[in-house]
């Protein structure tokens, strides 16, 4: 198997990547009176190419007191390997907007520099500087209607690995990022690397999806240039990272890291899970022995599956562990809900493509820009 043609990218002479457009992108939509959620585009960082895409669910009146409740706010981080993929594409919009419907909540869904014209770790400054671009903007979407002192920062494949990475970051500046305030860590199937091999990664190192040698690849192409995956920018146990656990664990995160068995890099989430659990992290688990990397992208039927077996461990008795405790309910939902609005969207008539889009890959490769390449900040 080639696996860049796997990814759809062409190796350029000058170390860039040219990537086909197999995936279709959507615009924002701010003024649609038939959406339920409305969604428009900030700039970041001109220079760099980055921006945001806020989602703000229509909130019907609500004849209770409080009139102007803030919702949730959740920063999210979309998946692609670190070199592909964009907050743009049709199957991460989609999945912001129903989750933005279900909770609800505002997200805001970060658009990064990709590897390898920007290597790691531009992605994690482009994720830094989210987080002080959110806590400095002055639209009405986000300081009339977000929670500062509720956000959570959440991401898919390696969007769960920059939300982790971001988030261990943000335990030194806490008072610096005030008043936005992280209350958690939403964390699906992150995409964690290693020299030594786990036994998810040999036994599914064919896998359809994300055989080992993509994986290898997506690695070798996002860290810098002679590093390995024993990196800090890809493994959990760098020391520089495990010791921030223990700020995590004092400001009172939450973590919630949800995989499935299918997916090659499942035991990286375990071995995170052991990581947090050892370091006094308030963590819950969400394994399912069905699905792969990025299913509930694509394959409804299995997204449907992987909402009904969530359904029924929410309505078992939580087991008594120490250092575990319910995440809360209304981020559970985003999970449990989101993949089924997508599935829904299959059939309904102003998403005619959505049952197509369901059964592509997330890693589907895109067409970006070449930014210039300017460090925020040290990360």
């Amino acid at each position: 198997m080639d696996p860049c043609h796997h990814l759809g990218i062409v190796m350029n002479p000058n170390g860039t990547a040219t990537r086909t457009p197999h995936f279709p992108s959507i615009p924002p939509s701010s003024d649609d009176p038939t959406l339920p959620v409305l969604t428009k585009d900030l700039i970041i960082n001109p220079q760099n190419n980055t921006w945001l895409r806020l989602f703000l669910p229509r909130i019907p009146t609500n004849p209770n007191p409080n009139p102007n409740p803030k919702l949730p706010l959740i920063i999210f981080f979309h998946g692609g390997g670190f070199v592909i993929c964009s907050a743009a594409y049709t199957t991460f919009h989609d999945f912001c907007f129903a989750t933005s419907a279900s909770l609800p909540a505002v997200i805001a869904s970060v658009e990064y520099r990709l590897a390898p014209d920007h290597r790691l770790p531009a992605a994690y400054e482009d994720a830094a500087e989210a987080l002080t671009f959110i806590r400095d903007n002055d639209d009405e979407w986000l300081t009339k209607h977000a929670d500062f002192g509720n956000c959570y920062l959440m991401g898919n494949s390696a969007g769960g690995t920059i939300a982790y990475f971001t988030g261990l970051y943000a335990t030194d500046k806490t008072h610096d990022l005030e008043p936005l305030k992280i209350q958690g860590l939403i964390l699906r199937q992150p995409f964690f690397g290693g020299i030594q091999r786990s036994e998810s990664e040999l036994r599914l190192e064919y896998d359809d999806f994300l055989p080992l040698c993509v994986a290898d690849l997506l690695w070798q192409l996002a860290l810098p240039v002679g590093a390995d995956r024993d990196h800090e920018y890809a493994n959990l146990k760098a020391k520089n990272w495990v010791g921030k656990l223990r700020m995590v664990r004092e400001l009172g995160w939450r973590v919630l890291v949800s995989a499935n068995h299918g997916d090659p890099v499942v035991d990286r989430s375990k071995e995170l899970v052991g990581v947090l659990k050892e370091n006094g992290v308030e963590v819950v688990t969400d394994f399912d022995e069905e699905g792969v990397h990025g299913v509930e992208y694509r394959d409804a039927g299995k997204a449907q599956r992987l909402i009904d077996n969530r359904n029924k461990n929410k309505e078992r008795k939580p087991v008594k562990q120490k250092n575990v405790s319910p995440f809360p309910p209304d981020i559970f939902a985003a999970f449990e809900t989101s993949a089924s609005e997508l599935v829904d969207t299959a059939t309904s008539s102003s998403r005619t493509a959505a049952t197509s889009r369901l059964h592509r890959s997330p890693l589907a490769p895109w067409t970006s820009p070449h930014a210039a390449l300017t460090r925020v900040q040290p990360f």
